[in-house]
């Protein structure tokens, strides 16, 4: 499917309860599902696997939001379409358990 990506540098704790890390993504939730992974391609280097661990008011539709550590970083990586393929859906729980994947997988 092709999403609007943005990026974003946030703080706190994610919708599932998690420190925001490397590896996760923000999305509308009736998209895709918290607890989800996805791959994205067409991201460059931010090309990879993720998991949907937060929702967020600016996250509509086909759009996701990549945690990156630094707002620099996210402003560099601006507004992209991407394409994200559903490897598993999550069950939309706020349950504080952890789905980043350890060590993505090679491309």
């Amino acid at each position: 499917m092709r999403f609007e990506a943005t990026a974003d540098s946030a703080e706190g704790l994610t919708a599932k309860g998690t420190a925001p890390h490397r590896g996760i993504v923000a999305a509308d939730p009736a998209v895709l599902p918290l607890g989800s992974l996805i791959r994205i391609t067409g991201a460059g280097a931010y090309s990879g696997v993720y998991a949907v661990t937060d929702t967020g008011s600016k996250v509509d539709g086909r759009h996701i939001d990549i945690y990156m550590p630094s707002a620099a970083e996210a402003k560099k990586f601006g507004k992209k379409i991407v394409l994200v393929r559903v490897l598993s859906r999550g069950n939309n729980q706020k349950d504080r358990r952890e789905v980043t994947p350890a060590k993505p997988p090679k491309k």
